[in-house]
């Protein structure tokens, strides 16, 4: 089975991290991977890195451009199955798919983000033996799958607790921060734009309850202007520190004691398995990705209100209570173990890209 991730965005995120651990994972399990991604960015030299094999897209370039394009890279290395996250993505790959007369195109939907067909993915539909992906089965029973060639399928996200163990910790001299109190890693991307707000708001409050906390925010865009004038502008700005998109964020994040999760979709899933794997309790805004991977009160906090003034509260009681996220850390790790292991995901997506590579199914009628 030839297998092709085709993502056509420049940055490092989640959904890049997904494709990259699956396409290593499916390889080593016999199947042939490729993975179409922009020059230069951050996900092509990650996948050379893992020794994958990758293809260099042109993003500027049209929908018609990019489709003729991959008609031919479709042809020549003989794909079977095409991994794709938007619905730019599935109109240029049906295209082609439809035109090298070949192929399935399962389009990933990111955690608990709901998926929307508008007219270009209405036409990909149509055009090219298409099926879905969604990471649980909340997800699968809430989804109108109606029209899909494909019976859509669960294909968790999921990681290999065990490679946490070798992550090695920084010190907190190293990233200048307070050598005392406690210390939250605040794992950021733009999806979490308007939950950070909520977090500053809170460690205002905790301030005047003497609550010594200190919080470092790390991912992409955390180091945006923005996001240091609006901490500034509540009187928090030297209770934080933006560290930016680091290669070694999970060295960061285990020097901390709890990890505040903002984002959302692949981004926030994975920022709450890697806190889980580091044995770090979860403090995040409560929605159904954050109940999907969080046990409130056994491996983290979920908040319900965004009223800072009961969230700081809640988080106050919790940060005073060393013995109690010890507890929900090593819970954590477990719960990610038993429930989210890398292998769980491996499973459903060796199982979606078979079940689309069913070669007498091809022909869209």
């Amino acid at each position: 089975m030839r297998v092709m991730f085709y993502l056509a965005d420049m940055g490092g995120s989640g959904r890049a991290r997904a494709a990259l651990a699956a396409a290593a994972g499916l390889a080593a399990r016999g199947h042939s991977m490729l993975i179409a991604c922009c020059d230069g960015s951050q996900l092509e030299q990650r996948a050379r890195d893992a020794q994958l094999e990758t293809i260099v897209i042109n993003r500027p370039a049209s929908v018609s451009g990019s489709t003729l394009d991959l008609r031919r890279l479709l042809r020549e290395r003989e794909v079977d199955v095409v991994i794709v996250g938007t619905e730019r993505e599935q109109l240029i790959v049906s295209s082609a798919m439809r035109l090298a007369g070949r192929g399935a195109v399962l389009r990933r939907v990111p955690p608990f983000t709901g998926l929307t067909l508008h007219r270009g993915g209405r036409l990909a539909v149509r055009i090219a033996r298409s099926g879905i992906l969604v990471t649980s089965q909340r997800e699968l029973q809430d989804l109108d799958a109606g029209g899909w060639p494909i019976p859509p399928a669960v294909v968790p996200i999921g990681i290999d607790t065990s490679s946490y163990d070798d992550v090695s910790t920084i010190t907190r001299e190293a990233l200048d921060v307070p050598l005392s109190g406690v210390l939250i890693a605040c794992s950021y991307d733009v999806s979490g734009r308007y939950q950070i707000p909520v977090m500053f708001r809170t460690l205002a409050l905790l301030a005047t309850r003497r609550v010594r906390v200190h919080v470092i925010v790390l991912g992409p865009a955390s180091d945006d202007d923005e996001l240091r004038m609006h901490a500034s502008a509540l009187g928090v700005g030297h209770l934080v520190t933006f560290l930016g998109d680091r290669a070694d964020h999970l060295s960061v994040m285990r020097a901390a004691d709890v990890g505040w999760v903002v984002s959302s979709g692949d981004a926030g899933a994975f920022a709450c398995l890697d806190f889980m794997a580091l044995r770090q309790p979860v403090i995040a805004p409560r929605s159904p990705l954050t109940q999907h991977y969080v046990a409130d009160g056994i491996t983290g906090v979920l908040l319900s209100s965004t009223d800072p003034s009961y969230t700081a509260s809640d988080i106050a009681a919790f940060l005073s209570a060393p013995e109690r996220r010890e507890a929900m850390g090593n819970a954590a790790r477990a719960r990610a173990q038993r429930e989210f292991s890398e292998s769980l995901m491996l499973d459903g997506f060796e199982h979606a890209v078979t079940a689309a590579g069913d070669r007498t199914a091809w022909t869209t009628k």
